[in-house]
């Protein structure tokens, strides 16, 4: 299984709380060991896919107010796009 993060993922996980970061690692491990298909039925992680201009693009939700944009590319590599902060004002 190949998790590749952007340089943006990257840069947004450091700047993230410490929380975010363990459960960010916790669902790269469940992917890993379970697969995504499994991993996607933990229902913590609100796995859905995306529309409009993130179209094959899909999102996980690690709190109320941070999401992970990833896309799969094949079926054993998934691309980590962004780690987002979400908060009222983005609705």
């Amino acid at each position: 299984m190949q998790i590749i993060l952007t340089s943006t993922a990257k840069k947004q996980l450091r700047h993230c709380p410490e929380y975010i970061a363990r459960k960010f690692a916790y669902w790269i491990n469940l992917i890993q060991s379970l697969g995504l298909r499994e991993a996607c039925k933990y229902k913590g992680f609100h796995d859905e896919p995306l529309k409009g201009y993130r179209l094959n693009q899909r999102s996980v939700r690690l709190s109320k107010a941070y999401r992970i944009i990833y896309r799969e590319l094949t079926p054993t590599a998934y691309e980590i796009i962004e780690i987002l902060e979400v908060n009222k004002h983005d609705y």
